[in-house]
């Protein structure tokens, strides 16, 4: 029953868990700004929900491991991890903007199933370069739930690189794909039509 309501959910909203992804789809025109605000807050909340879930099972662990908060790690300036969570959540946002693109659906039908495959494996390396740098956010609600719920030391000193990376690496992704790529992709499209007809 909880499966086939999540499923639902998923369906329904399109699986959206990420602040940073819902601008990136605001900003191409694929959610209202009344959806995008209230998957925002529903994002925010339930990341919260889910930090107090975790401390509340594996207190010990939870707090020896700072809660999960993002900070920025010790040798690394503010900048470096700007320029990391802006960098990082640029490559997510590009590519879940280019596996779930539709002209590429009409292309290929099997992109609707492997479409978690190539977000997933973005995540992956993402992890992998900016883990050293901030824990790697790439998104504000884990990173803010995880803040709510640890509450002490530097990680408010920090949030704010957290909201404003992912927000600048996802808007950047969504225009470079829509009004750079697709837009050259309709150009060519144009120029062959036009000269297969001529």
């Amino acid at each position: 029953m909880l499966m086939s309501y999540d499923l639902a959910i998923i369906v329904k909203t399109g699986g959206h868990i990420n602040p940073a992804v819902t601008l990136g789809l605001f900003v191409a025109r694929k959610v209202s700004l009344v959806r995008a605000v209230a998957y925002m807050v529903a994002q925010c909340l339930g990341a919260i929900f889910g930090a107090g879930l975790a401390k509340s099972v594996m207190k010990h662990y939870y707090n020896t491991l700072g809660g999960g908060t993002n900070v920025v790690v010790a040798g690394n300036s503010k900048g470096a991890a700007l320029g990391a969570e802006i960098i990082g959540t640029f490559v997510l946002v590009y590519t879940v903007f280019s596996a779930t693109d539709p002209k590429r659906n009409a292309r290929d039908s099997h992109v609707p199933v492997l479409a978690p495959l190539p977000i997933g494996f973005a995540v992956f390396v993402v992890h992998l370069a900016t883990i050293p740098i901030t824990g790697t956010g790439i998104n504000p609600a884990r990173s803010l739930g995880a803040a709510v719920i640890y509450n002490n030391g530097q990680v408010w000193d920090d949030q704010w690189i957290f909201w404003i990376g992912p927000f600048i690496g996802a808007v950047m992704a969504a225009a470079y794909h829509q009004y750079v790529l697709r837009a050259e992709a309709m150009k060519a499209l144009k120029s062959f039509r036009s000269n297969s007809t001529s």
